[in-house]
């Protein structure tokens, strides 16, 4: 997918974005147990060696959650693939991080790692604000498939509404609920990997373009969205 980058890195919504960024309390916050499942779950789906959940603030990439990086928690917005692929209105950006590539984004931090694919869907919130990426970046340059750009944006969608819920939750006072949901999301995004390590093992790989194996995997993160929204009422009806 050919992805056309605006000439600035800063979108024109940018302080309405940014207020509902701040809205949900969760920029620079210490990790949590069900947004670390997440980026496990895309890394295993992908085969990709790094995932992450990133939040694009006013001047710094934080990174709610990260897989296959150690001590990398936030980068410069402009050292971020993350703060361009919040721009464009699209579902799923690609870069395979050659400057020309995006010439909004210095891509030394990724060279220097090696790494030559990138993938992400923007978290979307409920008043269209994108505030950050769930994506999925590997050192193989590669594509992504209509089947895979789906997955990824369901992943991201879920991811979406998990940290609504956790703002529902937290202006309350439930702290004790909202520990007791990522649980119970834990416990299912488990049996989703389970899932997805039998197919691997069945198939020599996951290969979300066969059509069965894309169903089953749909079906999983229609699970953990059915739990999202019970949960969700619950938070909204305490």
């Amino acid at each position: 997918m050919s992805v056309i980058f605006p000439s600035s890195l800063i979108p024109d919504n940018e302080a309405a974005r940014l207020r509902t960024l701040h809205l949900y309390q969760i920029v620079n916050t210490t990790p949590e147990l069900i947004f670390d499942d997440y980026v496990a779950w895309a890394a295993q789906l992908f085969n990709t060696p790094i995932a992450l959940i990133s939040l694009v603030d006013e001047n710094h990439v934080y990174f709610k959650a990260v897989t296959g990086v150690e001590g990398v928690t936030e980068l410069p917005r402009t050292e971020s693939m993350c703060s361009a692929a919040i721009l464009p209105d699209v579902p799923v950006v690609q870069s395979d991080y050659r400057a020309e590539s995006c010439e909004l984004i210095k891509p030394n931090v990724a060279q220097a790692f090696g790494l030559n694919f990138y993938a992400g869907a923007a978290l979307s919130m409920p008043d269209g604000s994108r505030i950050g990426m769930m994506a999925v970046i590997g050192r193989e340059a590669r594509g992504l498939s209509t089947n895979e750009s789906a997955v990824l944006k369901r992943l991201a969608d879920l991811v979406s509404e998990t940290i609504e819920l956790r703002f529902n939750y937290l202006r309350t006072l439930q702290q004790q609920a909202w520990q007791t949901a990522q649980t119970e999301l834990a416990e299912t995004l488990d049996d989703n990997t389970a899932l997805a390590r039998y197919l691997t093992n069945r198939n020599h790989g996951l290969d979300l373009d066969d059509d069965e194996t894309q169903d089953l995997i749909l079906r999983r993160l229609n699970g953990v969205d059915k739990v999202l929204k019970r949960c969700m009422k619950e938070a909204l009806a305490a």
